[in-house]
């Protein structure tokens, strides 16, 4: 199969891609795969909000594109199987077509990232749809609303969502909306043609959106979520997102992001199992407080968390905590979850019951899993042997699995599982793959954001 380098031939590549999905998806009712994408090339902005970095974003859209799809399948489990089974057939043409493009694009090298760099660095290393007059408010760390929530009527609205749907589509600047200190029980999502939200709350203990959907009461896992966002660029700060159905109602999900470029900045996102559903794209957390059961941080994205509190909580009984479930799908999409700087302990409910209930760093959800633990305190909450089985020696061979200079009682490495894609990494060369520089580009974007990260392996 050919192999493709010029940004001209990646944009072709993208466009047969689109084409044939918009041909074998005419008429659904559903929001398929690459719908954002559509919606993007629809504003002729578009081309500008994106790294620079032409291969990377490509391969970025096609794998969501392919994990969107799997999505859509899950969504018809628990029916008779008739629907699930026509809409896996349409839908499988598609995933060969994107495995197939995916295969094409050249991952970017050394040479080709470093140019990009240096173009971007010449350019202060801000974004080309980046606002000069946004760049001086974030370095300044200073934030200016553009709306205010209020639940006591003192803003420009009562409810989140009210103010979602005032803001502009497509807006290339920054537009700020400022939660007030509350108790918010709503549902929200913000859908893929609101470019570029910033929210910012008063604290995790002040701002708080509460909802309790959950599989058991008939929602999918993700139509679940408390907040959802899909639009690019988005940012959440000092806010916490929480799923109250309890760990007897099953997947129940706090926050879901499949927003491009997003980053959540000293957020909180509680819940049991499936609390974070890091579905698609390029995400960064810092300095979050992410708390769950079973499977609480997992979806398909390519995230990096830095310096965050991940705390297993106490479930149903004789149930086992597992922190990440990773669904790479195909071996040649860039995704993965990295786990750096961050602190892995029981939270406080789970302190007493800590040597009756095993707690594992995560499960393989798909057969090319792929997470990295590095740097990070691992708490005596997690079992020796680290990780856990999804279901027997399901993708135990084609997982990536690994642990990075961790310490801490559950860091240990002698009693670790023996799978053949754990991996016990001592060059740092095979843990620069993971870091903000690479895994997620972060040096073309994440400057833009205010946010402080860092881009390699250093403290």
């Amino acid at each position: 199969m050919p192999k493709f380098s010029s940004p001209s031939s990646y944009f072709l590549l993208f466009s047969l891609a689109l084409c044939f999905y918009s041909s074998s998806n005419a008429g659904s009712s559903h929001e398929f795969p690459l719908s954002w994408s559509l919606s993007a090339s629809q504003n002729p902005n578009g081309k500008h909000n994106s790294t620079g970095d032409v291969a990377s974003d490509l391969r970025t859209w096609l794998s969501a594109a392919m994990a969107n799809q799997e999505t859509c399948i899950e969504g018809f489990e628990g029916t008779n199987g008739i629907a699930k089974t026509v809409v896996a057939g349409g839908l499988n043409q598609v995933t060969s077509l994107v495995s197939d493009l995916l295969t094409m694009v050249q991952p970017p090298g050394p040479d080709s990232r470093s140019n990009v760099e240096r173009k971007v660095a010449e350019k202060n290393r801000f974004p080309s749809w980046f606002e000069r007059e946004d760049q001086i408010l974030l370095q300044a760390n200073g934030v200016t609303a553009d709306v205010v929530v209020a639940l006591d009527g003192t803003g420009t609205f009562t409810n989140i969502m009210d103010a979602v749907a005032a803001a502009p589509d497509y807006s290339m600047k920054r537009y700020v909306i400022y939660i007030k200190k509350g108790l918010y029980k709503e549902n929200v999502e913000i859908k893929k043609k609101k470019w570029n939200l910033m929210m910012v709350g008063d604290g995790i203990n002040g701002t708080i959106i509460s909802g309790n959907r959950s599989f058991v009461d008939g929602w999918t896992t993700f139509r679940s979520a408390t907040f959802a966002v899909s639009g690019r660029g988005f940012i959440a700060r000092d806010i916490t997102f929480e799923n109250t159905a309890g760990p007897q109602k099953h997947q129940a999900v706090a926050l879901r992001s499949d927003s491009d470029l997003s980053v959540f900045f000293r957020c909180a996102i509680k819940g049991y199992q499936d609390s974070l559903y890091t579905h698609t794209m390029r995400q960064f957390f810092r300095e979050c407080k992410i708390t769950g059961t079973v499977d609480f941080i997992f979806g398909d994205a390519s995230v990096v968390f830095q310096n965050c509190q991940i705390l297993a909580k106490q479930g149903l009984p004789n149930q086992k905590n597992t922190i990440t479930a990773q669904g790479r799908k195909d071996p040649n999409q860039p995704t993965g979850f990295s786990i750096q700087f961050c602190n892995i302990s029981a939270d406080a409910d789970l302190l007493p019951f800590v040597n009756s209930t095993p707690t594992y760093l995560g499960r393989p959800w798909k057969l090319y899993s792929r997470t990295i633990i590095m740097q990070s305190y691992i708490g005596n909450a997690v079992r020796p042997q680290g990780w856990l089985e999804w279901n027997q020696d399901f993708a135990l061979d084609t997982l990536y699995y690994a642990e990075f200079m961790n310490f801490g009682p559950g860091a240990g490495l002698g009693g670790r599982v023996q799978w053949p894609g754990y991996h016990a990494l001592n060059n740092s060369a095979q843990a620069g793959n993971f870091t903000v520089a690479r895994l997620i580009e972060g040096d073309l974007w994440l400057p833009s954001t205010g946010v402080k990260y860092t881009a390699g392996l250093g403290a």
